[in-house]
């Protein structure tokens, strides 16, 4: 009963777009931008990224997936290009076969939830054959012309940004994260918090994982931004509206120099972590 309910759900979303798109003349565009350092401090880059837009019958979307390699983990690189790779063999291969009919969230989030337990496992395998432990957060993020669906584990974020408000989508897994949730440390007293690093659980090191999911539908003329923890320290909600608004992002052009300028200014800050950040601009 629960998937039959879904299932309306849905196909009322996709009916609504329908008519939406046809009722403005257009469909629903998406511009992309990505970029990534190695910061000040580390010998490699731990941080992977991958952002690409998908032409498909059901109009144009938007594929994201970006995973911080643990800090301080022998080889957080092997775990984090492991686990974009195997999202991105999803996208490549899965999403195609889903479009031809209305894209469930059941059926989207059943996959990635398995890809996490298949990486969870393999990189275990990897780390105790390596004798080293290794792991990584992620977070995935489709964006439709009707729906967005995005999975999170660990500290790397999810935003959707207007010009007037930053909103975070996803739930920072960290002690701090769930001290701030249960009433008992303030969001800037965890922003100084020794121990703002420290994970709940991430893919590769957690014996299981939990994985958030969550859905919505996109606003219109926003943005959205996935990053890791290096991109957001050393810089204020404010300082993030008033670089990241979708007023100032109206070509690719912007949204890529805009990046590049503010990881720059956090390296001159004193971010010694990697940085990256991948942008997602709706039209």
């Amino acid at each position: 009963r629960a998937a039959a309910v879904g299932r309306k759900i849905d196909a009322k979303y996709y009916e609504f777009g329908k008519k939406f798109n046809g009722e403005r003349g257009e469909n629903v565009n998406f511009l992309i931008s990505a970029n990534t350092d190695i910061g000040t401090l580390k010998k490699t880059n731990q941080d992977s990224v991958l952002i690409k837009k998908i032409h498909t019958c059901q109009g144009e979307m938007v594929f994201a997936v970006l995973c911080d390699g643990m800090g301080g983990l022998e080889k957080g690189e092997v775990a984090s290009a492991a686990v974009v790779r195997a999202f991105e063999q999803w996208v490549n291969t899965e999403l195609p076969l889903l479009c031809g009919q209305v894209l469930e969230e059941k059926k989207i989030r059943t996959d990635w939830e398995l890809i996490i337990k298949e990486m969870n496992r393999e990189i275990t395998e990897y780390g105790k054959q390596q004798g080293i432990c290794l792991g990584t957060t992620v977070v995935v993020f489709l964006i439709t012309q009707i729906r967005y669906f995005a999975l999170n584990v660990g500290d790397s974020r999810l935003y959707e940004l207007t010009d007037t408000a930053l909103r975070q989508l996803t739930t920072d897994h960290t002690f701090v994260g769930r001290e701030v949730a249960m009433g008992r440390m303030t969001p800037e007293d965890a922003r100084k918090d020794r121990r703002r690093n420290v994970l709940l659980q991430c893919v590769g090191a957690s014996e299981v994982v939990y994985p958030e999911f969550l859905f919505g539908t996109p606003v219109s003329e926003s943005v959205y931004l996935l990053c890791s923890d290096g991109f957001r320290h050393e810089i204020s909600s404010d300082e993030m509206i008033q670089a990241l608004k979708p007023s100032v992002l109206i070509k690719k052009q912007a949204m890529d120099e805009t990046t590049t300028s503010l990881i720059e200014l956090l390296k001159q800050r004193g971010e010694r972590d990697n940085i990256t950040a991948a942008l997602v601009r709706v039209l």
